[in-house]
């Protein structure tokens, strides 16, 4: 079968992969074009443009790039027309995704959503939008299953948390090699995890990092993202604060 995905963040991508890992077991045969990351292309496959393109945050952002989220949306459209997906997937993203869903059910074409919006904390009429134009939608908490079936009489699937398959699948880190890694001593440690897009980091490592000097007898390591560069965190650091990239759970463990 081929198969369309499309992501719009890290976590996407890494949820993306184990998707396309899973779906390789069932199908050896599978054929891949997706937006995503480097996790979703390491598996193989085509990759048609990188989220870190087209991370978007904030209503002031949103309207700066408008343009080129439209051109996007076009584009995507006429990649999809294309291909010929035999199954089209979508993962998070939902302002591009419901989009391209809603041009994409008419036409046919088999719409899938892996890990829903959060449709029940917020802009609860995307729920109409769904069960208009989304074929199966799969769900990765339970109470989120009685929501949609429950109060709106729209079945789906609960498959589980992706994150714990990730994180079965993560090879233990050595605590010694870690703090060696790093030049890290004996204090304890706390993890600042402040996100993955750059405004939301930028407001919020900010005010995480206002604790750092009352609490001497810690260290601070910021988990980097995958979806940005080394470089950007380099205005944050500070005194007992290390920026440590693309190991986050390494360093949760």
């Amino acid at each position: 079968m081929k198969y369309y995905i499309i992501v719009g963040e890290a976590s996407g991508d890494l949820h993306g992969s184990n998707l396309m890992k899973s779906l390789l077991k069932q199908d050896p045969e599978a054929q891949f074009r997706f937006w995503g990351g480097d996790l979703m292309e390491a598996v193989g496959g085509e990759q048609v443009m990188h989220y870190k393109e087209r991370a978007i945050m904030g209503f002031t952002e949103v309207i700066r790039k408008l343009g080129a989220a439209l051109k996007n949306i076009k584009y995507c459209k006429e990649d999809i027309a294309r291909y010929q997906p035999d199954a089209l997937i979508f993962m998070d993203y939902s302002g591009f995704n419901l989009r391209i869903a809603k041009w994409a059910k008419p036409k046919g074409f088999n719409t899938h959503y892996y890990i829903s919006p959060q449709v029940w904390a917020s802009r609860e009429s995307r729920v109409k939008t769904i069960k208009a134009n989304i074929n199966h939608m799969y769900v990765i908490l339970p109470f989120v299953k009685d929501f949609y079936e429950q109060k709106h009489n729209y079945p789906v699937d609960f498959v589980g948390h992706p994150i714990i398959d990730a994180i079965n699948l993560h090879q233990q880190v050595n605590h010694v090699e870690f703090l060696n890694k790093y030049q890290l001593d004996e204090r304890p440690l706390i993890a600042l995890l402040p996100g993955s897009r750059k405004q939301e980091i930028s407001k919020m490592l900010g005010v995480m990092l206002q604790m750092v000097d009352q609490y001497p007898d810690y260290q601070f390591l910021i988990a980097g993202s995958p979806g940005q560069e080394a470089s950007f965190y380099k205005p944050f650091l500070k005194k007992n604060v290390t920026l440590v990239m693309n190991r986050t759970y390494d360093i949760l463990s």
